[in-house]
C-alpha cells in the first residue's frame, strides 16, 4: 500500500512496519490514531511545499526546508491546512479516521496500556503521547517519517514539538512538561521531557509490559518462589515477620517505598523478601544479570511496578546508582526489597523512601550442625567424620547456601574426604580482601626456643583452641560468651619469636593466619579507619582464622584526653576496635614491642599474655644449632662460644646465619661456614641495633672483627 494513498476496507494498520500487532485493545487504537496522524501530517506538507506528484508520491518523503521558513508558514498555512484535512480526499480520510472514539475497554489487565490510562487517569493528549513514544519502539519504520514531519533528518524520535504539532489543541500538550505529570512520575516517560525538544522514550521492557501484558517478564526480572524460611537458615522470627508485613501493609501507597534486609553472606536474603511478599499477596520478582546504567534499572523498575509485583535488588545495585533511579521515582508505588550485609551502609539509600531494616539473625551452631548433616550423610555416619563435620560447623560459620556449595565440592572429589579435604573446601570460599595478606605457616612448636613457662602457655593456648567447639557447644558457654574466639598478646622485644609463633600456633590447630596490613587499615581521614576494620571483621567473622596484628600498639594504642576532633575520632576507633575483638570468633593474635603502650582495655580483654624474653645461654644454643643449614660445614663453629657472649635474640641470630652465608659462598668449593664470616655477621647485627660492643667481647675471635 502507498505511504498516503489507499483506502483499506480493514482497520488501518498500527504502524508503517507491515504485520505489527499488540494485545492491549486501546493500545492499538492510540498507536493507530499516531500513525494517522503522522500519515496526514505528511500528506499536508507534500501539498504545502508543493512536491505531491505523480512522480513523487509513490515514496519520496517532503524535502527537509529551512527552519525559520517552517516556523513562520505554521500560522500562514494554518486555515489552509485545515481545509486540506476536509477536502483533500486522502487526508479526508485519515481525519475521519481519527476521529472515531476510543474502544470501551473493560476488565483491563493489570500493567497493560488500557490499565496504566485508568490506573494513572490520563488525557487523551497524555494517551496521543505515549502512543507515540511507543510507536518509536515497536516500529523500526517510522523513524524517517517522523525526522520529515519535524524537518529534521536526524531527530528520529517524536518529541513533544511533534505532539504539539499534531494534537487538535496544542495547549494540551503544556501539561506533559510537568515534573508532577503521572507519566513522568511512574518512571514511564525515561528521560524526563524538559523542553519542546525533548525526545518522548520509553525503555523497550516497559513497551513490552504495556503492549503485551500476558507475555512473560523481561529476561532480567525473573521470578522468586516465596519459600518458607525455615529452622534450618538464618531468619527473621515471626515477631519482626509480623512487623515487617505490617510496616509495608500501611506505606505511603504514593512513593516507592525501600525495604532492606540485612544479613551475613550468603544469607537467605532473597527467600526471606519471598515470605514478606507472600504475606503480603504480591509476587516477588529479582533483577539478575547485570544493570549497566540507570535508565535500564529504572526500566526494569517500572515493569515490576506494572505486573504488580515487589522488587529484590542486591545493595550493589542500588549503591552504584547511588540511589539516582529511586528518587527519580520517587512516586512510584512499588515495594523494593535491598539485600544488603552489615558492612553495606544505610546511608546510601535515599532516605526518605527507606523503611525501618529487616535484620536476619546469623545461623546458629545447631542450624549449621543439621545442614553438614543432611549435605554428607556419609560422612557424618563415621566417627572421625562426625568430628570433623561438628568442627566445620563451628569454625565456619557459614549460612545454608554456602554449606551446599561447598558439600557440592566435596563430592566431586570421588572419595570419602579427610579432614584436610573438609577444611580446604571450606576455606575456599574465605576473601578477607586487601587489608589482609595470607602468610603461610613454616615453623612448628617444637622450634620455638623458649623458656619453660612460655612454652607451657603456647601448650595451653594450642589446647583452648582445639576444645573450643566443646566447651563452647557442649559445656554451653556459648550464649554467655557469645561464641567469643580467642585474643592472644606476644609481647617482647624485636627478634624474640613473636611472629614465628603466631605461624607455629597457626600449623598446630589448622587454622588460615592472615597477617593485617596495617598501612591499609589505619586512615588518616576521619572515620575510615573504622570502615576498615568494618570490612575486616566482618569477613574475618565468616570463618576461624587467625588474625595476626604485628606492632599492634600502632592500633591498639592508648586513648588519650581529647583536645581536637581528631583525638575524639581516635577513640572511637579504639572503642569500636573494642568492641568487634570482644566480638570476634576466631583468634587475634597481637605482637608488640610496646606492650606499654597498649590501652588497658585491651589487657583486661585478651585471653593470654605471652611475654617473649631476649634468649639466655642455653635458648641461644639451641637457636645457632636449629638455624644453620643441614648442608653446609659447619664444623669450625664454636657454637658454645656464640651463646654465651653475643646476647642477640632469635631473630638477629638468624639474621646473622643468613649474611654470614652469603659472604661465604666460594666458586667451585664445598658449602663451609666458619667463625670468621659469622663474627662479622654479629658484629653487623649490632651495628644495626646502635648497640656498641667491645673487641674483649669477642675473645678470641676479635681479630676477625678487625679484618
Amino acid at each position: 500500500m502507498n505511504l498516503v494513498t489507499g483506502h483499506p476496507t480493514k482497520a488501518p494498520p498500527l504502524g508503517f512496519q507491515p504485520g505489527l500487532s499488540v494485545d492491549d485493545p486501546l493500545a492499538a487504537y492510540w498507536l493507530r490514531q499516531a500513525t494517522l496522524r503522522l500519515r496526514r501530517e505528511v500528506a499536508w506538507l507534500w501539498h504545502e511545499r508543493g512536491t505531491l506528484t505523480k512522480e513523487t508520491s509513490a515514496g519520496t518523503l517532503p524535502p527537509i526546508v529551512d527552519g525559520l521558513s517552517e516556523t513562520l508558514d505554521l500560522m500562514r498555512y494554518e486555515t489552509e491546512r485545515q481545509a486540506f484535512y476536509s477536502e483533500d480526499t486522502t487526508a479526508a480520510w485519515l481525519t475521519q479516521q481519527i476521529e472515531l472514539p476510543p474502544p470501551d475497554v473493560a476488565g483491563a489487565q493489570r500493567g497493560s496500556f488500557s490499565w496504566l490510562v485508568k490506573s494513572l487517569q490520563l488525557e487523551p493528549v497524555d494517551c496521543f503521547a505515549l502512543a507515540l513514544a511507543l510507536g518509536g519502539v515497536l516500529d523500526s519504520a517510522r523513524g524517517t517519517v517522523i525526522a520529515a514531519c519535524l524537518n529534521d533528518v536526524a531527530a528520529v524520535q517524536p518529541n513533544l514539538k511533534l505532539v504539539q504539532r499534531m494534537w487538535d489543541a496544542p495547549q494540551e500538550v503544556l501539561t506533559l512538561l510537568d515534573a508532577g505529570h503521572p507519566l513522568v512520575t511512574h518512571g514511564v516517560f525515561d528521560p524526563i521531557p524538559v523542553n519542546w525538544q525533548s525526545s518522548l522514550e520509553i525503555t523497550p521492557v516497559v513497551a513490552r509490559q504495556l503492549l503485551f501484558p500476558q507475555g512473560a517478564p523481561p529476561r532480567q526480572l525473573q521470578g522468586v518462589m516465596p519459600h518458607l524460611v525455615g529452622d534450618d537458615v538464618a531468619s527473621l522470627d515471626e515477631t519482626q515477620l509480623e512487623f515487617s508485613v505490617a510496616r509495608l501493609k500501611t506505606r505511603a501507597l504514593d512513593r516507592v517505598s525501600l525495604a532492606p534486609i540485612v544479613g551475613s553472606a550468603d544469607a537467605p536474603l532473597v527467600e526471606t523478601a519471598g515470605r514478606i511478599s507472600r504475606e503480603l499477596g504480591l509476587p516477588l520478582l529479582q533483577v539478575v544479570g547485570g544493570v549497566t546504567d540507570t535508565a535500564t534499572l529504572n526500566g526494569l523498575l517500572v515493569a515490576a511496578w506494572l505486573r504488580g509485583a515487589a522488587l529484590f535488588l542486591p545493595f550493589s545495585v542500588v549503591a552504584a546508582k547511588d540511589g539516582a533511579g529511586m528518587l527519580h521515582l520517587a512516586r512510584l508505588p512499588l515495594i523494593i526489597f535491598v539485600g544488603m550485609t552489615e558492612s553495606d551502609p544505610l546511608a546510601h539509600l535515599p532516605r526518605e523512601v527507606t523503611l525501618a531494616r529487616v535484620q536476619l539473625k546469623p545461623s546458629t551452631y545447631q542450624m549449621r550442625l543439621a545442614q553438614w548433616q543432611r549435605e554428607l550423610p556419609e560422612v557424618w555416619a563415621g566417627v572421625d567424620g562426625k568430628k570433623a563435620l561438628t568442627d566445620c560447623a563451628r569454625r565456619f560459620r557459614y549460612e545454608a547456601r554456602t554449606i551446599s556449595r561447598v558439600a557440592t565440592a566435596i563430592r566431586a572429589l570421588g572419595h570419602p574426604p579427610a579432614d584436610r579435604d573438609l577444611f580446604e573446601a571450606c576455606r575456599a570460599d574465605l576473601e578477607l580482601g586487601e587489608l589482609a595478606q595470607t602468610v603461610e605457616p613454616r615453623f612448628d612448636l617444637e622450634e620455638l626456643m623458649l623458656p619453660e613457662r612460655q612454652t607451657t602457655q603456647m601448650g595451653n593456648l594450642v589446647k583452648a583452641a582445639s576444645v573450643l567447639t566443646t566447651v563452647h557447644h557442649e559445656w554451653g558457654t556459648a550464649q554467655a560468651w557469645n561464641e567469643s574466639g580467642l585474643s592472644v598478646l606476644f609481647s617482647g622485644p624485636p627478634g624474640t619469636g613473636k611472629t614465628m609463633a603466631a605461624e607455629a600456633i597457626a600449623r598446630a590447630v589448622n587454622m588460615p593466619i592472615f597477617r593485617i596490613d596495617l598501612s591499609q587499615v589505619v586512615n588518616k581521614y576521619i572515620g575510615e579507619t573504622e570502615k576498615n576494620l568494618r570490612r575486616l571483621f566482618d569477613a574475618a567473622d565468616a570463618a576461624d582464622v587467625i588474625l595476626f596484628f604485628d606492632e599492634a600498639d600502632a592500633l591498639f594504642g592508648k586513648r588519650t584526653e581529647v583536645k581536637d576532633a581528631h583525638d575524639r575520632y581516635a577513640n572511637l576507633e579504639v572503642s569500636y576496635l573494642l568492641e568487634r575483638m570482644e566480638r570476634f570468633k576466631g583468634m587475634a593474635v597481637l605482637a608488640s614491642n610496646r606492650k606499654k603502650d597498649l590501652d588497658e582495655a585491651f589487657m583486661r580483654r585478651l585471653r593470654y599474655v605471652v611475654q617473649f624474653p631476649l634468649p639466655g645461654p642455653e635458648e641461644r644454643l639451641r637457636i645457632w644449632q636449629a638455624v644453620l643449614p643441614r648442608n653446609v660445614d659447619v664444623e669450625q663453629l664454636d657454637l658454645k662460644f656464640l651463646a654465651d657472649r653475643v646476647p642477640l635474640s632469635g631473630g638477629h641470630i638468624r639474621s646473622a646465619v643468613f649474611n654470614a652465608c652469603l659472604q661465604s659462598v666460594r666458586d667451585g668449593e664445598a658449602p663451609e661456614l666458619g667463625m670468621a664470616a659469622v663474627v662479622r655477621a654479629v658484629k653487623e647485627e649490632f651495628d644495626k641495633l646502635g648497640r656498641a660492643v667491645s673487641l674483649d667481647q669477642f675473645g678470641r675471635y676479635a681479630e676477625h672483627v678487625r679484618e
